[in-house]
């Protein structure tokens, strides 16, 4: 979901830097060391954070022409996780993410751009409930580098913010002090670590 390429110094010639030219190829995302995370404003007071522990996903990274990168994201609801049971509990129920009957939250990029240096920015349709709706995701190019198990790796950062209704997820409380319980906006962070396909 985000190496798109990093141009070389030389930006009259529009070569890509061979480091980069050499991850081009498909990849798997490693779930056990990737985090998406989410922060929440609660009460209007404080922030509420969480994250979905089971995700799985594959990246196609183009060192030559970025543009053509692309990334897939499927999420489990059921295994979002904020530090509490009856909350968590909550999230999943018909009043947010109806879990039972959209099992799944989704990304699929359509188009990928570099921004300079090594900041990038994919878009894509994120699908929430079944609805669909662009989202774009600022990303930050983390390096690669082979691990001790022989794995190529690639790495990068990212954070994106959403108004959560848009999807359909509108369900609120008013607080007596004015203002509500949960925020509209919501900020999704990303910490990727993909395994290059043998």
């Amino acid at each position: 979901m985000g190496i798109f390429g990093r141009k070389n110094a030389d930006e009259t010639t529009g070569a890509v830097s061979p480091d980069l030219a050499s991850v081009t190829g498909d990849y798997t995302i490693d779930a056990a060391h990737t985090t998406l995370g989410f922060v929440a404003r609660h009460a209007m007071v404080t922030n509420v954070k969480g994250s979905f522990t089971e995700l799985s996903g594959t990246l196609h990274l183009d060192g030559d022409d970025p543009a053509k990168s692309t990334a897939s994201l499927d999420v489990t609801m059921d295994s979002i996780e904020t530090g509490s049971t009856d909350r968590d509990g909550h999230l999943k129920s018909a009043d947010f993410f109806k879990t039972d009957e959209f099992p799944t939250m989704t990304f699929r990029s359509t188009s990928a751009e570099a921004l300079g240096g090594d900041d990038y920015r994919i878009t894509g349709d994120l699908t929430i409930l079944g609805v669909t709706r662009p989202l774009a995701i600022d990303l930050e190019f983390n390096g690669s580098a082979k691990d001790p198990f022989g794995n190529e790796r690639v790495g990068f950062e990212g954070k994106a913010e959403i108004l959560r209704s848009e999807w359909g997820l509108t369900w609120n409380a008013a607080l007596e002090t004015g203002g509500v319980l949960v925020s509209d906006k919501i900020k999704l962070n990303f910490d990727i670590s993909a395994i290059k396909n043998a």
